[in-house]
């Protein structure tokens, strides 16, 4: 069943550090906190629009919400209040920094229906999380999960690929240790170089260079299709499509459509384990939601295999569910 938020952002707000690649205004496309009528009215009229409700959270993103002010913290969980539970929204979802979360602040998420408490991760290597100047160790992050999960929440990680200083060996670091600590969810965040930040400094004086796209997008595929084999729910892959992230965007890996790239590398993946040499076609059977993404962006899997000299083959099949794509006898969900 799909999953949607009520989004309100709190930009930069409460956060004591400035990471090398952070500019909270840029990504949330927000600059103002939200205010208690704003709240009220966006969360009435949503409830009168959603298809379900149950399967809706109210969400606080955009900056370290356990970090704020706690009387303005407070204040924006209970303009929320009226429209948790009750037949009403599942409850609220908020992110926060790893080293932001104690005993007594889970009590009071907890005492406000707060539900799913994601944790900005990035990384999990110490070395890359100091040269990103991140403030917090990948020991911060293993701590602060295990509480979240301790008290009941859902737990979110969030992971960043191709940060300054990272390479293949770190990113395989960080996915066995997010796999380790079983979160329930997961954003991946291929890094952007956005105006305005540190990250943008070291990449023109050419201290910082990015990884190629191609490696970018297989990382991105194993970290997918690791998560979805241990029932971990990919939220989102990159950052939403934004006027504000393309006109400060330097460089880096944004394209409004990254998760349809990642995911038509995971099919890519799996039909290439079924080619035995000398075939001349492959036959993808794709549930509903993954007929592009087996075909590829762009029709690029179909160009891809027909370099090979194969006839790439897509058929829909009903039978499947809408995730699942199956090649021979073997079935993949994909997303």
């Amino acid at each position: 069943m799909s999953h949607s938020n009520i989004s309100f952002f709190v930009p930069h707000l409460g956060c004591e550090h400035s990471c090398a690649f952070c500019n909270q205004n840029t990504i949330t496309g927000a600059s103002s906190v939200p205010d208690e009528k704003e709240i009220f009215d966006t969360c009435q009229k949503a409830l009168n629009e959603v298809s379900d409700a149950s399967q809706t959270e109210i969400a606080f993103f955009g900056g370290s919400f356990t970090a704020i002010d706690q009387t303005l913290m407070t204040r924006l969980l209970q303009a929320a209040q009226p429209f948790t539970g009750g037949g009403k929204f599942k409850g609220i979802r908020i992110s926060t920094r790893p080293d932001c979360i104690n005993e007594e602040i889970l009590n009071l998420l907890k005492n406000y229906n707060v539900t799913a408490i994601e944790l900005g991760a990035q990384s999990m290597s110490d070395r890359v999380l100091e040269l990103n100047e991140r403030g917090h160790t990948a020991k911060d992050v293993e701590s602060s999960a295990k509480l979240v999960k301790k008290y009941g929440f859902e737990l979110g990680l969030q992971v960043m690929v191709g940060l300054y200083g990272s390479d293949k060996c770190s990113e395989r670091q960080t996915l066995e240790h997010v796999l380790k600590l079983k979160p329930d969810t997961a954003r991946i965040y291929p890094t952007c170089v956005l105006e305005g930040t540190k990250l943008a400094q070291l990449y023109r004086s050419g201290e910082y260079r990015l990884m190629e796209i191609d490696e970018v997008l297989d990382i991105c595929a194993d970290m997918l299709g690791e998560f979805i084999k241990n029932d971990i729910k990919v939220l989102r892959i990159g950052l939403h499509a934004s006027e504000d992230v393309e006109k400060n965007l330097v460089a880096g890996f944004y394209h409004p459509a990254l998760g349809e790239l990642v995911r038509t590398r995971l099919v890519r993946r799996y039909a290439e384990e079924h080619l035995s040499g000398g075939e001349k076609e492959l036959v993808i059977y794709a549930g509903k939601s993954m007929v592009s993404a087996a075909v590829g962006h762009q029709k690029s899997n179909k160009l891809y295999f027909y370099d090979k000299g194969i006839n790439l083959i897509v058929k829909q099949d009903n039978e499947l569910s809408s995730e699942q794509i199956r090649i021979g006898k073997d079935v993949y969900k994909c997303i």
